[in-house]
């Protein structure tokens, strides 16, 4: 039987996810899914690398955010809540 881990990261190595995306197909709350994402990010030695395409305001177009395994409440450039979530896969 696989650990919640090694379910996300074989989904990630399947396709690119959102933490919503996989919350939803392994029935799992999205803040749990960003806490293992970041064990997941941290465990991906040889066999591939764990990329993200960051969170974007989807108001001003900023994605330098400090931590791109999170979701960001708002933006720090123009104080928008619209903010896309981060991808996430496994190449």
């Amino acid at each position: 039987m696989e650990t919640t881990r090694q379910r996300i990261a074989e989904a990630l190595r399947e396709e690119p996810a959102t933490a919503s995306d996989l919350g939803e197909s392994l029935s799992l709350p999205t803040p749990v899914v960003y806490d293992h994402l970041t064990h997941v990010s941290r465990s991906v030695d040889g066999d591939g690398e764990f990329l993200v395409a960051p969170p974007t305001c989807r108001d001003c177009g900023f994605d330098r955010f400090d931590d791109p395994v999170n979701e960001p409440s708002r933006c720090p450039e123009c104080k928008s809540e619209r903010i896309e979530e981060p991808a996430f896969v496994i190449r």
